[in-house]
């Protein structure tokens, strides 16, 4: 294994100096950056032209400035790196650190909810092969695929942000709305359980009356305007995050690990009182993490009181029970912060931002208005990247579980007498997993090289419009840094997807072969 990484990073360092090398040649031999001053009628043109011949020495034949280029990237092995200066004479590697967070923040997140949510709609399409959620969720994912970022961006703007601000202001749902959420809700559910005909039809008008209900209490007690979560909330969505987390870990016939989980429940629900005083500190990150410690030494300590065997598998069950609980506890928190949100000056009642990273004269705000201030911001790029992405993670795992399905060694496990739980989540997911590795690793990687036209969209400063305005602007010393810092992110990449290959299935030794 460790000749195997060892030859892996030594072909990264031939790719990247073999790479950089022609994209450096080519880009400078393919740009001008005295084109615009040779045109210009500047009574200094001549001196402007010298000077700038001489700063990014034009003088010298590109191949001798890529070894001068490179000779200041190589400081990195003695700790002193010089990627050089961008046009603005601000040092290249500023400007690629101080993009990195923005671009985390906005993509990093969509990212995530594309992979969870594409994964598990596209596996339960596969489960529900020609039905009608199969084909509904086949002609979803492909009407996603091929809808145009941009587009999607305005009308998210015009539906979220203008018309969702101007709903806000009473935050009354309409009947008109209420009925079409509540059938919307129905087809969904009825869909994903399928079955007869009767049973479909009882399932869609159940969760039709149940949802209309909800909704019109919503409106009601005008819950939107004053949002909170509250203990009972918690508890009660903490108990269906039990059972569902339960079901698919370990399955519900395993009675240790559901009274692991519903142990957490309960700590959590009792927990929630002293976290307000924690989280309401002048240090909340700090009780964030004392929270999330607490929450974890009980849901390991709650599977060594009920389990005297596959302790591994219900610790695992454990940890995420209680981590999903914190994070409702976290989103209650900044529920909390709505009303004075809202209500401040810069907001004036239109909390869904259009444009920008943060509502920046914000300043003196308490932590968890500041923190929901980057949540509504948030909000609109994240749902256009998840809409655009997620649609291909539905139609690659379909294909890849159903053709998991069809091996021996599934038709064997279900001769076995396996429960069909067991069958799907416990081999056919696993080995779906191996190849879906793949791309997952790969978007990982390639969120940091930023989402350009989202960004410029939204108006985001990150790794997208660092790379826009290194190519507008001719800066070669800033398009050399992204490039080679995204290259070097791609085939990480692609090493770590090699090695979580033998993780995921035993039979794979990375590095055994000849």
């Amino acid at each position: 294994m460790l000749a195997y990484v060892m030859r892996r990073l030594g072909a990264l360092v031939v790719i990247l100096f073999g790479s950089s090398f022609l994209l450096y040649n080519l880009s400078a031999y393919s740009t001008d950056p005295l084109a615009d001053l040779r045109l210009s009628d500047a009574p200094n043109k001549e001196q402007l032209i010298l000077t700038l011949t001489r700063e990014l020495r034009l003088d010298l034949p590109p191949a001798l400035r890529y070894f001068i280029w490179l000779r200041g990237v190589l400081g990195v092995f003695v700790g002193n790196p010089n990627f050089g200066l961008t046009r603005e004479n601000e040092p290249v590697i500023d400007a690629i650190t101080g993009a990195i967070p923005t671009t985390v923040r906005l993509v990093l997140v969509a990212t995530f909810v594309a992979i969870v949510l594409g994964i598990a709609l596209g596996i339960t399409s596969a489960l529900r092969q020609y039905t009608r959620f199969d084909y509904g969720m086949t002609f979803f994912a492909f009407l996603l695929f091929s809808l145009p970022i941009f587009w999607v961006a305005v009308l998210l703007k015009q539906y979220l942000a203008i018309d969702f601000n101007d709903f806000l202001v009473t935050a009354k749902i309409t009947p008109g709305w209420i009925v079409g959420l509540s059938a919307a809700a129905g087809f969904f559910w009825a869909a994903i359980i399928s079955g007869t005909r009767k049973r479909v039809t009882l399932i869609f008008i159940g969760v039709f009356v149940a949802n209309s209900i909800f909704l019109s209490i919503i409106s009601a007690t005008e819950w939107l305007a004053y949002p909170r979560l509250g203990p009972i909330a918690i508890a009660v969505l903490g108990v269906g995050i039990a059972y569902g987390v339960t079901y698919l870990s370990m399955g519900l016939s395993d009675k240790n690990a559901l009274k692991t989980t519903l142990l957490m429940v309960a700590v959590g629900t009792v927990s929630y009182f002293p976290a307000q005083a924690v989280l309401d500190s002048n240090r909340p990150r700090l009780g964030m993490l004392v929270l999330f410690l607490i929450l974890l030494a009980v849901s390991v300590g709650g599977a060594y009181i009920f389990a005297r065997i596959d302790r591994g598998p219900i610790i695992r069950t454990s940890i995420i029970t209680s981590t999903l609980i914190g994070v409702l506890i976290l989103i209650d928190k900044m529920m909390q912060a709505w009303r004075p949100f809202i209500e401040s000056d810069d907001v004036n009642y239109r909390p869904v931002a259009t444009i920008g990273q943060s509502t920046i004269w914000l300043t003196e705000v308490p932590f968890w208005v500041r923190v929901l201030d980057f949540a509504m911001h948030l909000i609109l790029p994240t749902i256009a990247l998840t809409l655009i992405s997620f649609a291909g993670y539905i139609r690659f795992s379909r294909g890849t579980l159903l053709d998991v399905l069809n091996q021996d060694y599934i038709r064997t496990a279900r001769a076995k007498g396996l429960t069909e739980r067991t069958v799907i989540m416990r081999h056919a997911f696993r080995n779906t997993m191996i190849p879906l590795t793949t791309i997952m690793v790969g978007d990982i990687a390639g969120i940091v090289g930023g989402a350009i036209i989202t960004e410029r969209v939204f108006g985001w400063q990150g790794m997208g419009t660092l790379f826009n305005k290194a190519i507008n602007s001719f800066d070669l010393n800033l398009l050399m840094g992204v490039i080679l810092f995204l290259s070097t992110l791609a085939i990480l990449a692609n090493l770590i997807a090699d090695l979580l290959y033998s993780v995921l299935d035993p039979r794979i030794r990375v590095g055994a072969g000849k």
